[in-house]
């Protein structure tokens, strides 16, 4: 692992082990010229590869012919900025450090400084450090509105990071309101990072978008809301990532458009409560202040009632954010629906005013009936009674 080069008779080692430090004399004549080679090993745990929250263990360990110095040592993470570890032990041939818990972001090349006044080293070490998470929150809240699309997607950073080993994930589905919980997919990914999927749910239909994990659906339900998670697994360690689905409707009392003169009731309605942050408001396009309505912390119903047709808008406000918002066309009805309804309201009333007439008229004439069969049964109860036959001799 050595080789002489040079006329100046410079000695390469390569592959240098802790065993190859010691003192090295260079012999010309009677010239003798003798240098101190000090050999570092940095380790890290896992062999740097962690998931998010893992705690890495760096180990330091460092030979030399001569006495060891106390070494001063400085890390610096993939951001060059100093992060202090915690020392679990301490010798001058062994240096065993913990960092704090990792995130996504932490991935990228560290550098260990190592610095001795006497002898003087300095002498840098870097060592990669490769997260396996997402680039997305650990809880996200998605707004659909009902019979759209929507697709839950998860973002990966294992080609960010060129991470070069097997892992496995699943995408489970938890209804709202339910213990229930559902796999929807299984799916691997090689060391070359090709994706093999296979679908495990009949509970709900959804596709998988081609260029990134998660799912598609085509046509969202109102009872497609609660969570859905991204489960990772290497090495028989696990993390998880969870979108929450909230689903808005909007509907109208009475159905269909608006007739005039006449109220309807829109109705703006959430799958499951809202966060504390968070609450429904109905507004009108190009309307007043007067036609705004706001719900009350944690309703997941608003209604507003209306007289005249226009657009309004449902919105989901966070913060004072409006996070999603729904547009409901509310359409007058034409004016011959109007008469033919006023028509129909009379010809009821009219008809209803005549069925009371003839019921009155059929009432009195059977009233009427029925006194005169009473009479003529008395009559002939009558003639029968004094109906005598006398026989003169």
């Amino acid at each position: 692992r050595s080789e002489v080069k040079g006329p100046q008779k410079t000695l390469k080692v390569w592959s240098l082990k802790l065993s190859d430090a010691g003192t090295y004399t260079c012999q010309y004549g009677p010239h003798k010229f003798s240098t101190s080679l000090h050999v570092f090993e940095l380790k890290i745990s896992l062999d740097g590869h962690f998931l998010p929250n893992e705690v890495p263990e760096l180990t330091l360990m460092h030979n030399s012919s001569d006495s060891l110095p106390d070494l001063s040592i400085t890390l610096f993470n993939s951001n060059n900025n100093i992060v202090t570890p915690a020392v679990q032990s301490k010798t001058r041939e062994k240096y065993i450090m913990t960092l704090k818990k990792l995130e996504a972001a932490d991935s990228g090349i560290w550098v260990c400084h190592i610095h001795s006044n006497s002898p003087l080293i300095n002498q840098n070490i870097s060592f990669a450090v490769k997260v396996l998470g997402f680039q997305n929150p650990d809880l996200e809240r998605k707004y659909a509105a009902v019979d759209s699309t929507i697709i839950l997607s998860w973002h990966l950073n294992f080609q960010k990071i060129k991470w070069k080993e097997a892992f496995t994930g699943q995408l489970k589905w938890k209804e709202q309101k339910s213990t229930n919980t559902h796999e929807l997919l299984d799916f691997n990914m090689t060391a070359r990072g090709q994706k093999q999927e296979t679908k495990k749910s009949s509970h709900i239909l959804f596709e998988t978008p081609e260029s990134t994990i998660g799912v598609k659906l085509p046509k969202v339900h109102f009872n497609h809301s609660g969570q859905y998670q991204c489960q990772l697994a290497y090495k028989g360690r696990h993390v998880q990532s969870k979108i929450e689905l909230v689903v808005m409707k909007v509907s109208t009392n009475p159905v269909g458009p608006l007739s005039r003169g006449q109220n309807m009731t829109l109705i703006c309605e959430v799958s499951h409560t809202l966060p504390s942050n968070a609450h429904l408001r109905w507004e009108r396009v190009n309307g007043t202040q007067m036609d705004i309505k706001n719900s009350k912390q944690h309703e997941v119903k608003l209604e507003v009632n209306i007289s005249a047709a226009g657009l309004w808008n449902c919105h989901i406000i966070e913060d004072n954010d409006r996070k999603f918002s729904l547009l409901y066309h509310v359409e007058e009805a034409p004016s011959w629906i109007s008469y033919v309804i006023t028509g129909a309201s009379v010809g009821g009333s009219v008809l209803v005013f005549a069925l009371a007439c003839l019921c009155i008229i059929n009432g009195t004439s059977w009233q009427r009936r029925r006194q005169r069969a009473k009479r003529m049964a008395l009559a002939r109860e009558y003639l029968l009674e004094n109906k005598t036959c006398q026989c003169q001799q």
